[in-house]
């Protein structure tokens, strides 16, 4: 009797390690990787160690957009990249932005003739610089006016290019999916940023990320229909406020220029900065009291992003979290280890 016992117990204890066992093998394993968005490519120290420490080289890199030309009335490449240095150490995935103008513009005819155009620059880009691929990422706000032009080019660039294919996904395709569609490609990429409103109110919450408007759309996850690489913010704009509405956005404003004390002064420990006089800063002009409010995403609130966050997602094998993006101060002011620990948390 004390024998069976004692193998039931056995048996018992074996499957508790197997199912524990198994909740270890189920959970992904998640892989950095970093945006650079500049037109030219070249690389400091520093931002080839955090590539290097952070992501193991893994770098998604925007070689150039497509925008819809007025005078022309046709497509045509912006902001080709210039690389100036040996990029063979890193582990790229192609970039391609295309306005949403562009498939506003064309007619059903000319998708394949644009595909074939992406899928040649890409390739002359890529032979030129010994640059071996196996993915590609499009980059495209699609709305459900252009959905159907934008699925159709995604789906003859694919049978043109051969390789694997992502698309870029907003929280607002997520939240709509039924009425925006699903791509067709092998892997969305959700940008978990830029989710609130840009607004004058000085006490509106940060618009880049904040847990309240990311809960409006983070529970439609589990139930969107493509497996989903992560977008996390590594960046800041400053919001410029005169007489109470919204100037402008600046991305090249940031703590470093309001924390100059001839030109402006802080706001009661606020992000929000007035200006003490009027002058021009890098060739903006800046009036007198005007207000700017600054909004940035650190290491504490990204950890907050990707624990709400990973909370909703899908299992996934092999995800990657790409930060957005290298070469802003943001990523300066951070260490390979800090990137480790956000991606740890998916």
């Amino acid at each position: 009797m004390r024998q069976k016992v004692f193998l039931s117990g056995l048996i018992l204890m074996g499957f508790i390690t197997s199912s524990i066992t198994g909740c270890k093998e189920e959970k992904s394993t998640a892989a950095s990787a970093f945006y650079y968005w500049k037109t030219t490519f070249l690389l400091d120290k520093a931002q080839t160690a955090l590539l290097k420490d952070g992501a193991g080289d893994q770098l998604y890199l925007r070689l150039f957009d497509v925008i819809w030309d007025e005078q022309q009335k046709d497509v045509r490449p912006n902001a080709v990249i210039s690389i100036n240095q040996d990029i063979r150490q890193f582990h790229i995935v192609p970039v391609i932005y295309i306005t949403n103008k562009t498939f506003e513009k064309l007619t059903p005819d000319q998708l394949v003739p644009l595909a074939e155009k992406v899928n040649k620059l890409i390739n002359e880009i890529t032979v030129q610089n010994k640059i071996t691929y196996q993915w590609v990422q499009i980059d495209c706000d699609w709305t459900t006016g252009t959905k159907n032009r934008y699925f159709a080019f995604l789906e003859a660039f694919k049978q043109l290019n051969k390789k694997q294919l992502e698309a870029t996904i907003r929280l607002h395709q997520i939240k709509y999916a039924d009425r925006t569609g699903i791509p067709p490609v092998d892997k969305g990429l959700l940008m978990f940023y830029n989710m609130g409103k840009i607004s004058a109110n000085l006490k509106q919450r940060n618009s880049i990320y904040n847990p309240t408007d990311a809960s409006k759309y983070i529970s439609y996850l589990p139930t969107y229909q493509l497996p989903l690489d992560i977008a996390l913010p590594l960046f800041s704009w400053t919001i410029q406020i005169r007489e109470g509405k919204v100037i402008q956005l600046y991305g090249k404003i940031g703590l470093k220029e309001l924390s100059d004390r001839n030109n402006f002064q802080q706001i009661a420990q606020s992000k929000v900065y007035k200006a003490n006089k009027s002058f021009y800063l890098s060739g903006l002009y800046i009036k007198e009291n005007d207000l700017f409010k600054l909004e940035n995403v650190d290491t504490k609130q990204l950890n907050l992003a990707a624990k709400q966050l990973s909370k909703h997602l899908a299992h996934l094998e092999n995800r990657n979290i790409i930060y957005y993006e290298l070469s802003t101060v943001a990523a300066s002011a951070l260490e390979a280890k800090d990137i480790k620990e956000v991606s740890a948390h998916f």
